[in-house]
């Protein structure tokens, strides 16, 4: 059994639940390497990526370089003397780097590979209306998301579930994957499933204003599962206008309620309590949304400080 010496890399919320596993179970992490701070915000203030902030918590020797392929960062990694390097919501490496270590670089990338390749997998599973998904992890190579398979783990994706709880979900399964994901490297028993290529596979491609816009032309299951792919963060959006002002609201949450009707898709019936949006086969009745320079509020908050004309539509 070779003792593992471990370089994790990772940025955000889901790579540190990964990482605390990986500590908790008392593996050597000889080093950490995050993004580079960056201003953020209004204020423009210095943001800490979530694994910087774990990593300086626990003490742990932090790397944070802003090209890869530097020779004084190369350098630096070289001299920790890793023999084995895990990635989780990174970025893509260059091959001086992820060829390093004697015990390879792997990946845990949060879908049944090789579908959902790409930046937003736990968003596309939800928004393409998929029962199921899961983890993968995988030796990386020169492309993105293509490597070896070691192991995966399926789980179910509930009917109403949204990105964020099926975040958490799959940090926790992907948790217990890279624990036995490394079992198998440290015990020298790995096998590998080479990943195969064909035209069913589905992309995670990286998500934009464009593709998080709601098109209420589509059914109530795909504008549902956008809305639910897309929540907490970024979020799906459409315009609301109502006589002359035009609004950009954010919609996070909604239930979709079948009933014939005679409204133009589109039209936003509201009432003291409840607003709902006529689509082709009955309504979307909206319970949490944000509307420009206002915080999130569920739709019977929000109705006790505005009312809707009868001319109030969203496109």
């Amino acid at each position: 059994m070779e003792k593992l010496r471990i370089i994790f890399m990772g940025t955000p919320e889901f790579a540190v639940g990964i990482l605390d596993t990986i500590i908790k179970n008392n593996y050597d992490v000889v080093g950490v390497i995050t993004a580079a701070d960056k201003p953020a915000g209004r204020g423009q203030k210095i943001k800490y990526s979530a694994v910087k902030e774990y990593a300086l918590a626990n003490n742990l020797t932090l790397l944070q370089p802003t090209n890869l392929k530097d020779e004084n960062f190369l350098a630096e990694l070289k001299a920790l003397n890793a023999n084995l390097q895990i990635v989780v919501a990174f970025r893509m490496l260059p091959k001086a780097v992820w060829e390093m270590p004697s015990l390879g670089t792997f990946n845990l990338h949060a879908s049944l590979l090789p579908n959902y390749r790409g930046a937003a997998p736990i968003n596309w599973a939800i928004i393409n209306g998929e029962t199921k998904t899961g983890v993968t992890t995988f030796f990386i190579d020169d492309k993105i998301d293509t490597g070896a398979m070691i192991l995966n783990s399926e789980i179910a994706i509930e009917p109403q579930e949204n990105a964020g709880q099926l975040h958490d979900r799959l940090m926790h399964l992907g948790s217990t994957t890279v624990i036995d994901t490394l079992k198998v490297i440290e015990n020298g028993n790995v096998t590998t499933t080479i990943q195969e290529d064909n035209d069913d596979i589905k992309t995670a491609y990286k998500l934009n204003k464009d593709n998080c816009k709601i098109d209420w032309t589509k059914s109530g299951n795909e504008i549902n599962n956008l809305i639910r792919g897309l929540s907490p963060y970024p979020a799906a959006w459409c315009f609301l206008k109502d006589k002359n002002e035009e609004l950009n609201i954010k919609i996070y949450e909604a239930k979709l309620v079948e009933e014939p009707h005679s409204y133009e898709t589109g039209k936003l019936i509201s009432t003291k309590k409840e607003i709902k949006i006529a689509i082709k086969n009955g309504y979307l009745q909206l319970l949490s949304l944000q509307l420009p320079g206002k915080k999130r509020m569920q739709v019977a908050e929000l109705l006790n400080g505005i009312t809707f004309s009868d001319e109030a539509k969203v496109y």
